[in-house]
């Protein structure tokens, strides 16, 4: 007796001290096979900058289809993670829309926030029924909040797909958020204006979404035939150069100064068109409009960093719409058309700034040629395999929606269309005649990035009665483009400083259900799940009884 006791006794202060030391103690084991709860070096960097409690509010709870569940559980241990590693971090799951009587009300405010909710179609029994949710985290910090989307679609996305996608996104999108509210020294953009680039209202969307990472300015090159000494050394003060869509040619003296900034390290994003043409242009008596090479004398510029933008315009067969009238007046009607001129562009996944990410949309985009020379070349998005170049002078009529595509025509894809440039730039004015007289000029500089892209309106947002509409979101025929993650990304790259872009490099694998195999094997696993337990019951019980009378009848 004394010793089963004794026995007892130390069992209980194993317990005891194991529970003690759990209390103590604290580690975590990821046992899945991508490492999905393990968070990168560079997000644990970013969590650990709080000193303050962070507050997380996850509009994901309640009644949620099965895919938007499997969305909220894997949202639930990705913040387990990063609140492990910070306890400032808190978070709850809440169901906006958990009071009926003002589910109206909530919508529209939170549809006024800039929360876009998304309509699932749930089937279940073979009854179909629609759910609005609202798949959105709200971040708060201090006086400050970002909202996270924790929903990514990409188009022509299957249920699997559509959830990989998020999940994947997870890690960046919190820590992206984190790295926002966390700021405080802001690298600086300049917005370079003064040949005729995009009006403030057509890049606003872009602008507003930077702005909480980089502090942005102004500098109008036109104050060069002035001061082009002031010019460069308050461009010299921002890190990375926009130039949104230039529609005049840049003088010799421009050219030089925006050179010498390039040579002294500064970054830049080169939105170009290399033809001149627009869809407004066609909407006249004939249909039609001629589209012309544009010449903004940037040609050798460019031709030094070994890439040359054609003046050609990209003809795809993988195509977005646009939108004709049809009838007259009050009985006109608003049709969506193919239109090939204006691309639909997957991205192939093959570096940071492009992974996992929504098709882009191109208007009227040219083609860029890459050189060999000593920098390294990325090309970042490609036209279809299906697409071709049309030469200009050309005239552009609408009545091609009405001919018939021959696929056989379309033989020359794969043209390039954003290619970033890397290396340790040396200037375009290297042994040529200076324009004009720099001071601390250089003809060699340090490791450097450039990104050009042959499209100016890949920046463009709409206008709905003059205010800007979100980049990438077409109003006519309400579809929603990756052009703004894409630039976004461009630009955290290019300037990048925390390796966030680098989280984009993790790929996670969601393995889900076969709904087909549920619906055709459920009465068979409902009998494996509750026959066999209820039978190894009986039969256990049963041997257990044979074995005490054995064992008792003696």
């Amino acid at each position: 007796m004394n010793t089963k006791v004794s026995l007892s006794v130390k069992l209980l202060a194993a317990v005891i001290l194991i529970n003690v030391l759990a209390s103590v103690l604290h580690t975590r084991i990821d046992l899945t096979e991508d490492n999905r709860y393990t968070l990168t070096e560079q997000a644990l960097q970013v969590v650990k900058g709080f000193k303050n409690p962070v507050i997380i509010d996850v509009l994901l709870d309640g009644n949620l289809p099965s895919e938007f569940l499997k969305l909220k559980v894997e949202t639930r241990q990705i913040l387990e993670e990063f609140a492990f590693q910070n306890a400032n971090i808190k978070f709850n799951f809440i169901d906006p829309l958990k009071d009926g009587a003002q589910a109206d009300a909530v919508i529209a405010e939170l549809q006024g926030l800039g929360l876009t909710p998304v309509n699932s179609t749930i089937e279940e029994n073979g009854k179909v029924s629609q759910e609005i949710l609202f798949p959105w985290a709200m971040v708060n910090y201090r006086d400050n909040t970002v909202k996270v989307p924790l929903l990514k679609n990409k188009l022509g996305a299957t249920t699997e797909e559509r959830i990989n996608n998020s999940v994947q996104h997870l890690e960046y999108a919190f820590t992206d958020a984190f790295y926002k509210l966390n700021l405080t020294a802001k690298k600086k953009v300049a917005v370079i204006k003064g040949n005729g680039e995009l009006d403030d209202r057509y890049i606003a969307d872009y602008l507003t979404a930077i702005r909480d990472y980089y502090n942005i300015g102004a500098i109008t090159l036109d104050s060069v035939a002035n001061d082009p000494q002031k010019v460069l050394d308050q461009l010299k003060t921002y890190d990375l150069a926009l130039i949104a869509k230039p529609t005049e040619a840049f003088t010799e003296a421009e050219k030089y100064v925006m050179d010498q900034y390039v040579v002294h390290g500064g970054k830049s994003i080169w939105l170009i068109d290399q033809v001149a043409i627009e869809l407004d242009s066609l909407f006249n008596e004939k249909g039609s409009s001629m589209a012309f090479p544009r010449d903004l004398n940037l040609n050798d510029f460019f031709f030094k960093y070994g890439i040359r933008i054609n003046p050609v315009l990209i003809n795809d067969m993988y195509f977005t719409q646009i939108v004709l009238a049809t009838g007259e007046a009050t009985e006109a009607q608003y049709n969506p058309m193919p239109w090939v001129y204006h691309p639909l562009v997957f991205s192939r996944n093959t570096h940071p700034i492009n992974k996992n990410m929504e098709a882009l949309r191109f208007q009227f985009a040219n083609a860029i040629d890459t050189l060999p020379n000593a920098y390294t070349k990325e090309i970042l998005l490609w036209s279809s395999p299906l697409s071709k170049t049309d030469g200009t002078p050309k005239q552009i009529s609408l009545d091609i929606i009405n001919t018939p595509l021959q696929r056989e025509h379309y033989t020359k894809g794969d043209q390039p269309l954003a290619v970033l440039i890397e290396g340790a730039f040396s200037s375009a004015f290297t042994n040529r005649i200076k324009p004009l007289s720099l001071k601390g000029t250089q003809e060699m500089g340090p490791l450097n990035k450039m990104m050009v892209i042959a499209d100016g309106d890949l920046i463009k947002n709409q206008l709905r009665n003059g205010r800007p509409l979100e980049l990438g979101y077409d109003k006519w025929t309400n579809s929603f483009y990756g052009n703004k993650e894409f630039l976004v990304n461009s630009i955290n790259y290019m300037l990048d400083d925390t390796g966030l872009i680098n989280i984009r490099n993790k790929r996670v694998t969601i393995p889900l259900l076969d709904p087909e195999k549920i619906e055709s094997q459920k009465i068979k696993w409902q009998v494996i799940n509750i026959g066999v337990p209820v039978l190894l019951t009986i039969l256990l019980g049963w041997f257990f009884t044979l074995y005490r009378r054995k064992k008792y009848s003696r």
